[in-house]
């Protein structure tokens, strides 16, 4: 039985008038008419089918009475099914449902769900984004500590209680009997401020923890079944995939704003049309986040203006013009280059002072053993805090227009936060290794030098525990004594300098660069300092109650904002820079410098990266030859083209949706275009009253 529905081009049932009936797409639709059939005996038919029936009918360019008469038709329809389908469907039915209810019951145990909704309906998506970035950053941390307490730090305790960490593996220590001494704990009476110099600095009875490499033995214990467990390895492993995990994670959260820019083009919208008329936020509440997104749409709007001003501004100067302008920008870009290596300077000066005083401020008091601890962090903090800032008033200078002098500004501070953490991990690694000369006085008889570091592992973990607690108070610190006195002079001062002031600007970009460099800061130090994902975690569940309380009473959100859709895939980019410097020490750790022979879990061995060797020795030969497969030619050149193919395939997609956005925006314009053509024809015909033309008089134009 079949049924066959065809147009007829009747204006009197979805336009009576006959304006749809005299546009483009109706006379295409009466040529070729849409067909429907039905045939309830055919047993091929499915759900997907009749919901692609439903969806094409949608697009269908037909009046709505025709659309509503089709449907009725086909909801008549009864197709036969077999048993087998019936129970499918049914099965496919609960587990679709089952689905929605547990994703709605995640949603709402989900991580500061109301605390995120508020946020975003009084300070809008922009002020939103980062604090679903602290969460992600949060959540990260979470993990990786579970991570690393499930592999390294229970196995290690557990040995301890039991009384195991004897079985350490034996080494030839013949030569290097002046090395083998390490012991941080002081000796004999302890002023009390010392307790709180070591919980600040992570000296003293903090260094001998399970917080630190140092305090970790080279245990290997036999368990029944032939199975044993390495300490060692289970460090260097856990600390390859905590690495692992945390670019997989990134790279996966990139990868969806990557298909978003691309399904939306980059960001580069329908201009002053859409920010006026599909710009709103109706998520908003209150008169304040009303106030506050207009001012952001006229933000927005005064922004394009200034540059499509500074674009004429540009194509009229004249070549002496363009030359002064030029020579200006170099003076500028050689004087903030001049800014950064100076900051550079102070950073690595600080650092070999503050090792070189160390020995003789602990005997001082603590004010000046405090600061002598926290010296390079100190330095850093001020080089991040003084030369963006003087950075940004130079590119007022450098006539950009706003958007990339904003872009600048970024760069410029990423630059400085990920060079200066460089600075000081070189500073370390110049002293540790001599500057690389292990023939040299201090380094000849360890490999490294002992006189300043009988752990060096362990100081290199000190230094970005104090980087990490020095941020902690330094935002803190900002918080409690500067935005809160800020806010309550300028609420009860009329004062003009007070008012002229304002409320501090929670500017979204550098808060985000903040919270980076907090992130790369731990990622530098994990494997010297396992514990310090945990510590960071905590830091940042704190920062995160602190930025709200101080966003809702404090704070008001940036005049100028970071102008662009792709900023969240811009942070995660740079917190994917900051992963791979993070690797640096990682590599130089595991491969390039002797560890301490006195402490850590490969005293025993050359290099810490060596404990994979001797643990592969130890295993059946038919697994020693499916490693050792993997690890030769034959496996790596195929899996690299592989890659190499997969990698251009993804490119080659991406640049396919690409283009189909550009067409799918090039057809809606020239749709626009048509609807103007046929405006300005019904102008011609006689004003509005040819709106209600018959057929026959459109037909005749």
């Amino acid at each position: 039985m079949d049924w066959t529905g065809k147009q007829r081009g009747a204006p009197s049932l979805g336009d009576p008038h006959g304006f749809q009936h005299e546009s483009l797409r109706s006379r295409r639709a009466a040529r070729n008419p849409p067909q429907f059939s039905w045939n309830p005996g055919g047993e091929e038919e499915n759900k997907e089918g009749a919901a692609r029936g439903l969806q094409d009918l949608k697009e269908l360019p037909l009046p709505m009475r025709l659309k509503r008469a089709i449907r009725q038709v086909q909801q008549m329809k009864v197709p036969v099914v077999s048993r087998w389908q019936s129970w499918r469907r049914s099965k496919d039915r609960s587990l679709r449902r089952f689905r929605e209810e547990a994703s709605s019951a995640l949603a709402h145990v989900e991580l500061w769900r109301r605390s995120l909704h508020g946020i975003g309906g009084y300070f809008g998506g922009g002020v939103q984004s980062y604090f679903l970035f602290l969460r992600f950053l949060v959540l990260l941390n979470l993990v990786s500590s579970l991570l690393i307490g499930l592999f390294v730090l229970v196995p290690s305790v557990v040995f301890q209680s039991l009384q195991l960490a004897n079985q350490t593996q034996a080494f030839n220590s013949t030569g290097v009997e002046s090395c083998l001494h390490y012991d941080p704990n002081p000796k004999g009476l302890v002023n009390f401020y010392s307790y709180i110099l070591d919980v600040l600095s992570g000296t003293g009875f903090m260094e001998f923890t399970y917080l630190f490499y140092g305090y970790y033995q080279d245990t290997k214990v036999d368990v029944v079944g032939g199975f044993s467990y390495s300490v060692p390895l289970a460090y260097v492993l856990t600390c390859l995939f905590y690495f692992l995990f945390c670019l997989g994670w990134i790279v996966t959260r990139a990868g969806g704003l990557v298909q978003a820019v691309v399904a939306t083009g980059g960001g580069a919208g329908g201009g002053y049309s859409l920010q006026v008329l599909a710009g709103w936020d109706h998520g908003l509440r209150g008169d304040r986040a009303t106030r506050l997104r207009q001012s952001g749409l006229r933000y927005q709007l005064q922004m394009d203006l200034e540059e499509q001003a500074l674009r004429r501004q540009a194509r009229s100067r004249s070549l002496a013009q363009w030359a002064g302008l030029i020579s200006l920008r170099a003076l500028l870009h050689l004087l903030v280059l001049g800014l950064i290596f100076a900051a550079f300077f102070a950073i690595y000066k600080a650092s070999e002072a503050s090792q070189s005083l160390q020995p003789s401020a602990s005997e001082q008091n603590f004010l000046v053993a405090l600061l002598v601890e926290y010296l390079p962090s100190i330095v850093i903090t001020a080089a991040n805090f003084l030369v963006p800032t003087l950075c940004e008033l130079l590119a007022r200078l450098e006539g950009y227009s706003p958007t990339t002098q904003v872009i600048l500004a970024l760069l410029r501070s990423v630059f400085l936060r990920f060079a200066s953490l460089g600075v000081l991990l070189f500073s370390l690694w110049s002293q540790i290794t001599c500057s690389g000369n292990t023939e040299a006085l201090d380094c000849q008889s360890c490999q490294y030098n002992y006189r300043l570091y009988q752990c060096w592992e362990t100081r290199v973990g000190q230094e970005m525990y104090k980087l990490t607690i020095f941020d902690f108070l330094t935002v803190i610190a900002v918080t409690l004594l500067v935005e809160f006195p800020r806010r309550m002079i300028v609420d009860h001062c009329s004062c003009k300098l007070a008012q002229w002031l304002g409320r501090q600007e929670f500017v979204v970009p550098q808060n985000v660069l903040s919270l980076v460099y907090g992130q790369t800061v731990v990622w530098a130090g994990a494997l010297f300092c396992p514990l310090l994902p945990l510590i960071n975690t905590v830091k940042f569940v704190i920062f995160f109650y602190c930025k709200k309380v101080t966003l809702f009473q404090n704070c008001r959100p940036a005049s100028r904002t970071f102008r662009s859709s792709s900023s969240n895939l811009f942070f995660l980019l740079v917190l994917l820079l900051g992963l791979v410097l993070a690797c640096v020490p990682l590599v130089f750790g595991l491969a390039a410098i002797h560890p301490s022979w006195a402490c850590g879990p490969f005293r025993s061995l050359p290099q810490m990266w060596a404990v994979v060797s001797v643990s592969n020795a130890s295993l059946p030969p038919s697994a020693q030859d499916f490693l050792r497969f993997l690890g030769s030619q034959a496996f790596a050149v195929p899996l690299f083209v592989v890659l190499c193919v997969a990698l251009c395939y993804v490119a080659a997609l991406a640049s396919v949706y690409g283009q189909s956005v550009s067409l799918l925006r090039a057809q809606m314009q020239l749709e626009g275009k048509d609807k103007q053509f046929l405006v300005r024809q019904i102008a011609e015909l006689g004003g509005p009253g040819a709106v209600h033309a018959g057929p026959s008089e459109g037909a005749a134009e």
